[in-house]
């Protein structure tokens, strides 16, 4: 074997193996870039059902201020009608 087929040989085997290299690097960015992708997906969904929430509460926030409203005008007429049938009792 001359030291020409020696170099070769090795220089074939270097040649190889940053092939490898790369490609088991190229493998690991793209397993990353689909984590990625499908992360940001859920925190897109999560932020949507936040969002949904946040709007279903607003409007159960809104009836409920309509239905309190409502029982302060029924509780001060109550009042009213009350001090009116109180005032010819305390004469």
């Amino acid at each position: 074997m001359t030291w020409q087929e020696v170099v070769m040989g090795t220089t074939a085997i270097l040649f190889t193996l940053v092939i490898v290299v790369v490609m088991i690097v190229q493998l690991g960015a793209t397993w990353r870039a689909r984590q990625s992708v499908s992360r940001e997906e859920a925190y897109r969904r999560l932020a949507e059902d936040a969002a949904t929430a946040q709007r279903d509460v607003a409007q159960r926030l809104a009836a409920v201020q309509g239905e309190l409203s409502a029982l302060r005008e029924r509780t001060d007429a109550l009042e009213r009608l009350l001090k009116e049938v109180e005032e010819p009792w305390t004469r």
